[in-house]
């Protein structure tokens, strides 16, 4: 290794296990949870009635998951530090009836999910993961990380022009797993996942399920200056925010009540009941302000305080594809992390905003780059804008620069996790 890598290894790592142990939004969630455990917070249910009690608290709700920390002193009009994420990937995920298949082949039926870079998907040992409903209404995770199923791509002796012409998929008929030989049988999906969860068949009654790629996060590179993983759009944001709170709260005297909102579907537009567009990050936090005693009023006076970070992955500039980027900007792997400008708001970053992020950053002594998109290609956007309309919270978007977004297996910067991590410690401690 380079003597001039500096990156923390030991976040890293640990965003590496946080990966491979996340191989859907529900895992991501048990696994923050865990985190969150461990450093003293404690689980509280949207059913029951909230107390006044400071320190440590969270709501899970199915691939969401909000946790704040109420510090000493605080008031119901105390604000919020908010860092914002999201815990959905573009995927594979399994239909309502999955067994199919065709020329004697066994096949399992799946759906798009988000944006995918359909090709990604090919040629490449994939899992199952998940969950599944039983018939009492709880919940069991399901995680078949072993090499299952394969979408394979047609051999280039038949598909001649391939190089030429460009690799042209269908989404309905050529992205269809295979896992087997034979008929397709009713039910046999759904078998097998109740063997391996070891629950009768006849209990399952429902389904959230998707396919994952097996291949570990590993290091890359000469100097293994860059960290190639799945997921990290945007369980690299979890995980460094995760870091940060449980960080932050150790700090005495913190002047707002620091927060992680997590919420799943954001890759197809955040329109649920655990997408930042619906109600659960404003119900959580009204929540805390009336259960210490707060008014209306407080509640007003909070939110017009809070600032939210919302953090998710960004491009860095392409070597192969200069031309599409920006030509004044142009993010690097490494160079820390990004602040993400779009006027038309796209992203919800201001000049306030950059002020807000310059100085955690400055506090944190951690560097930090621009992200524009060019002018002439469209730009995406996060759970910032959703969050600044929804809530009318102060929102910044920022990130990290990355090279595959949205394939089954992206690329970034190996010290870019912990400088991210970093930033928003100093952001959440004020």
């Amino acid at each position: 290794m380079s003597s001039a890598h500096r990156f923390d290894r030991g976040h890293t790592d640990d965003l590496m296990t946080f990966l491979a142990a996340s191989p859907s939004p529900y895992h991501a969630v048990a696994n923050t949870a865990e985190r969150l455990e461990k450093a003293g917070f404690r689980q509280v249910a949207e059913t029951d009635a909230w107390d006044a009690t400071t320190g440590g608290k969270y709501v899970t709700r199915g691939g969401a998951i909000i946790a704040w920390y109420v510090p000493e002193g605080a008031t119901p009009a105390s604000p919020f530090r908010i860092v914002g994420a999201h815990t959905d990937s573009p995927n594979l995920r399994v239909k309502p009836l999955p067994d199919t298949g065709s020329a004697g082949w066994r096949q399992v039926a799946v759906e798009l999910y988000g944006g995918t870079l359909l090709n990604t998907w090919l040629d490449r040992d994939l899992g199952l993961s998940g969950r599944v409903t039983l018939r009492d209404g709880s919940h069991r995770l399901v995680n078949v990380d072993r090499p299952l199923l394969r979408v394979p791509q047609l051999a280039i002796h038949l598909d001649r022009g391939v190089n030429q012409d460009g690799l042209k998929l269908d989404k309905q008929k050529h992205m269809t797993p295979i896992w087997g030989l034979g008929e397709p049988r009713e039910g046999d999906l759904i078998r097998f996942v109740a063997q391996e969860i070891s629950v009768p068949a006849e209990e399952i009654t429902g389904w959230d399920l998707m396919v994952h790629s097996v291949e570990p996060p590993a290091y890359l590179g000469r100097d293994q200056e860059l960290l190639a993983g799945p997921r990290m759009d945007n369980l690299l944001s979890v995980h460094a925010g995760t870091a940060a709170l449980t960080a932050a709260v150790a700090s005495e005297g913190l002047p707002s009540i620091p927060v992680l909102a997590a919420f799943d579907h954001e890759e197809n537009g955040s329109q649920s009941d655990t997408g930042a567009e619906g109600p659960l990050l404003g119900n959580v936090l009204e929540r805390s302000v009336f259960a210490r005693g707060g008014t209306y009023e407080d509640k007003a006076r909070a939110f017009a305080g809070t600032i939210c970070l919302s953090s998710d992955t960004g491009h860095a500039v392409h070597p192969n594809y200069a031309e599409r980027h920006e030509p004044g900007h142009h993010p690097v792997p490494n160079g820390g992390p990004i602040l993400k400008v779009n006027v038309n708001q796209r992203y919800a970053t201001d000049g306030s905003g950059r002020a807000v992020f310059a100085a955690a950053c400055e506090r944190a002594g951690v560097p930090w780059q621009h992200f524009v998109s060019n002018n002439a290609m469209p730009c995406g956007t996060t759970i910032g804008p959703i969050t600044a309309a929804r809530h009318g919270i102060a929102t910044v978007d920022i990130g990290v620069a990355c090279l595959s977004m949205h394939s089954a297996r992206e690329l970034c910067g190996a010290d870019d996790p912990h400088l991210l991590a970093s930033a928003l410690t100093a952001f959440l401690e004020g």
